[in-house]
């Protein structure tokens, strides 16, 4: 494979070996390519950290479990999330547009995970390190 540096290649041509990529990404948060009706992001969640409670009204939402474990919960409504399921390894979420969701590590390890968007939902080329540095860059955006 080829030595990517993590930034936003986005929207041109663009391969990877994704496991790899996710496996030794270390931010929070690394918007990798971002197109006109997608976006791919790689995570590092911290054991007992979680993506806080969210909501995209107008994108669907794809994440896959790389490494670690967690529980993803989804609802309708911010105070009625009422569908929760363990996650691990090799795992998918399908996420709708419009439902509140957040996933939590709950393994010992950090949770590794790619997410796509459709259609793209984080600044382009955002690096976040931190779940704070994430949730300050966005405070204003919603």
């Amino acid at each position: 494979m080829t030595n990517h540096s993590l930034k936003d290649y986005g929207p041109k041509p663009f391969k990877v070996n994704i496991r790899k990529i996710t496996l030794d990404n270390p931010n929070y948060r690394t918007v990798l390519w971002t197109g006109n009706h997608m976006q791919l992001t790689l995570m590092h969640i911290n054991e007992g950290e979680d993506i806080g409670l969210e909501m995209h009204p107008d994108v669907d939402q794809f994440i896959r479990i790389e490494s670690g474990q967690g529980e993803i919960t989804m609802g309708d409504m911010e105070d009625m999330v009422d569908f929760k399921e363990n996650v691990k390894e090799n795992d998918i979420i399908m996420i709708p547009a419009g439902k509140w969701h957040n996933l939590v590590n709950t393994g010992r390890t950090p949770l590794k995970l790619y997410s796509i968007y459709a259609t793209a939902n984080h600044p382009n080329g955002a690096i976040h390190k931190t779940k704070f540095e994430a949730e300050e860059s966005e405070r204003y955006l919603y």
